[in-house]
């Protein structure tokens, strides 16, 4: 039980850390680019991109361990092949639309090159997976968060979803939605 708590703990700590750092600095980025300013577009973006590359990594790797230490906590009323099947599903669907967004944009975008570069940033995309869903990436891109709790019967993996995907929305709305906005409007 103290491995789950300690494993739940850093997991959300971990997602805390992912939207905080990478919020802040992009925040930071667009008021005063301080990236940019100290070591132009291209360094200033492949400093913050390795750094944030290793913010997120670390976030995912504390959620796969998350639900493996805490796997057969979460009771269903369906068999384990069935809940074994319904997440692999989800994964699967999840994994293939966070791909086919990241391609779609292209990896620049993935780690928001537009906060360091805004006169290389696409406008709006309305192709692959943004034809079906403005948000691809945090909505149905999250579905392998919720099949691998799924496939391992992890409660707080289920939980530790749910607020992964939260957090990543409100980053979202509050910090990529404005600065897209302000982007755009003015081109």
């Amino acid at each position: 039980m103290a491995i789950q708590t300690a494993a739940f703990a850093y997991a959300i700590a971990s997602r805390l850390a992912y939207v905080l750092f990478v919020g802040i600095t992009l925040r930071r980025e667009d008021r005063e680019s301080r990236y940019v300013r100290a070591l132009g577009p291209v360094e200033g973006f492949r400093r913050f991109r390795r750094i944030a590359a290793f913010v997120m990594n670390n976030d995912a790797v504390a959620f796969i361990i998350l639900c493996f230490v805490s796997r057969d906590t979460l009771a269903l009323p369906v068999s384990s092949t069935a809940s074994f099947i319904a997440g692999l599903v989800l994964a699967i669907v999840g994994v293939g639309t966070k791909l086919w967004a990241a391609g779609t944009l292209g990896s620049d975008a993935y780690y928001w090159r537009n906060f360091f570069d805004p006169v290389s940033a696409r406008g709006p995309v309305s192709s692959g997976p943004y034809r079906f869903v403005s948000n691809p990436m945090y909505t149905v891109g999250y579905l392998q968060t919720y099949g691998l709790a799924l496939i391992l019967r992890s409660l707080p993996g289920l939980v530790a979803s749910v607020f992964a995907q939260v957090a990543i929305l409100v980053f979202h709305v509050t910090v990529e939605k404005p600065h897209f906005e302000r982007l755009h409007r003015t081109s």
